[in-house]
């Protein structure tokens, strides 16, 4: 497996995405056609892209980045096969690495079902245990999501005395 940076997305590769996105994510968070996918991805300001690329150059993970109301947001889909591996700390060092702070809504209940029926298992305490913040005040509440707010600062570099 190799992790492969990019600034844009092929077609091919935003058919993976999109594969890999509905079956991974609550099925109420799936997109039912491509154009509907790049208009999402279309209105994503200054995206970045990690892809995990496994060695029959099929995307088993993305995490991409974003800019929002002055904030750098982010979101990660592995593909349920590689959970476990810590890929997903991987991808996070890599961001930690390029970024000062870090943003995301994660859903933190396990009520919602995949498209294949299983149910789909909050992330909350993955990115709990990599050093994100849980700020409960903020909370993202529509008919398809039920969230909660998460930030990663950078820790600030303590003066010597």
């Amino acid at each position: 497996m190799e992790f492969i940076q990019r600034s844009s997305l092929s077609m091919s590769e935003k058919l993976q995405l999109m594969a890999l996105w509905n079956i991974e994510y609550p099925e109420k968070l799936g997109y039912k056609s491509i154009a509907a996918f790049e208009a999402y991805l279309e209105n994503l300001k200054d995206p970045s892209h990690i892809l995990l690329i496994d060695e029959n150059k099929r995307i088993k993970g993305w995490y991409f980045d974003f800019e929002r109301e002055n904030e750098k947001w982010f979101a990660i889909i592995l593909n349920s096969e590689v959970h476990g591996k810590g890929i997903g700390t991987k991808i996070l060092g890599l961001a930690k690495q390029r970024e000062n702070e870090l943003n995301g809504w994660v859903i933190d209940h396990n009520r919602d079902k995949k498209k294949n029926g299983e149910s789909y298992h909050s992330p909350l305490n993955f990115y709990l245990k990599n050093g994100f913040e849980k700020l409960a005040a903020n909370r993202l509440e529509l008919d398809n999501i039920s969230a909660v707010k998460i930030k990663w600062p950078q820790q600030k570099q303590k003066p010597n005395k």
